[in-house]
């Protein structure tokens, strides 16, 4: 009985935070990857307005500058820069990465949101499967390539967002860039479980090591973005956006509020995967929440980890704490 109250007393907690509760963030650093719009503008506009400065990791820069604008309109002396990566690239990704260690000496939080979800099989620059490409190796790459920086930060942090669909897929190391069979939501869910898989394992890692970057991860529900329109067949096109949003889905200030906590709780722990609490985790507000137990494995981490390094060029330097 003890535990259902402390359970239900834990739960209501986590239902009320808001982003009125966030800490002040003045004086932080942030990269959200995807904040021109939808959940990383979310993210990015709510950390602005707490002091934060975000640096808007951006595929098309015009859009960014837009994004921006708009944030500093509503909150006049926002900190925000904007700067090109295309994650799909990995030679973008590591211009990213110079640029960055060129212009600032630390990086307190990283947050990996940008994705693509469900596009008919397209290859990436290194020929790569187009979401395995982008959501994941992009991801890994860049955390790898900033972690000196964000060893050297305030309370740092890389918040990996997830999906709740990480719970039905498989990761298909036999045909990864789906020559054989390929499925625009399969290979989205197998990319998804490569970030829960991922940010678990970099969090074992850090751990192990006594590294101050605590690895956590976050999934936003169902939230109503342009993810389900832009490079969704048509079928799918119709039936999340046109059908999906409208009935189930959640505002975009609503989704972001599980990798916000994620990324400035206090008292959020490392290794946590945080997500909404309403039924099926669809909506509501931040939680801890389960991870499905393949993302938990250590043999897939392993593999996984290793195919990641082989495929992007970039191994991991974990520092212990000074």
């Amino acid at each position: 009985m003890r535990g259902s109250v402390c359970r239900m007393m834990k739960r209501a907690k986590h239902q009320q935070w808001t982003v009125g509760q966030m800490p002040d963030q003045t004086g932080r650093v942030f990269v959200v990857t995807g904040a021109n719009s939808g959940l990383g503008l979310a993210t990015t506009r709510a950390l602005a307005h707490r002091g934060g400065h975000v640096i808007l990791a951006v595929r098309d820069e015009e859009k960014g500058r837009g994004a921006a604008a708009g944030i500093t309109a509503e909150r006049p002396g926002a900190r925000l820069e904007v700067r090109r990566l295309d994650l799909a690239d990995l030679g973008s990704v590591r211009s990213f990465s110079d640029r960055l260690h060129d212009e600032h000496p630390r990086l307190d939080v990283l947050i990996n949101n940008a994705g693509v979800m469900a596009p008919p099989r397209t290859l990436s620059a290194q020929g790569h499967e187009l979401q395995f490409a982008c959501n994941h190796l992009g991801h890994f790459a860049l955390t790898g390539l900033l972690l000196d920086l964000l060893t050297a930060g305030r309370d740092p942090r890389v918040v990996t967002v997830s999906s709740v669909n990480h719970r039905k897929a498989r990761l298909r190391f036999d045909d990864l860039a789906g020559e054989r069979a390929y499925s625009p939501m399969g290979f989205y869910n197998q990319s998804k479980l490569a970030n829960a898989v991922f940010g678990h394992e970099l969090h074992r890692r850090l751990a192990g090591a006594g590294s101050p970057v605590r690895s956590v991860l976050a999934h936003p529900g169902y939230t109503a973005t342009s993810l389900q329109m832009k490079e969704t067949t048509g079928l799918l096109r119709f039936a999340l956006g046109r059908i999906g949003n409208p009935l189930f889905a959640q505002a975009p200030a609503r989704g972001a509020l599980p990798q916000l906590y994620a990324a400035t709780a206090p008292d959020v722990a490392g290794g946590q995967f945080i997500g909404p609490d309403g039924p099926a985790e669809l909506r509501g507000g931040p939680t801890p929440v389960p991870l499905a137990p393949a993302a938990a494995d250590g043999a897939t981490a392993r593999r996984l980890w290793e195919l990641s390094e082989r495929m992007t060029g970039v191994r991991f330097a974990i520092p212990a704490a000074a």
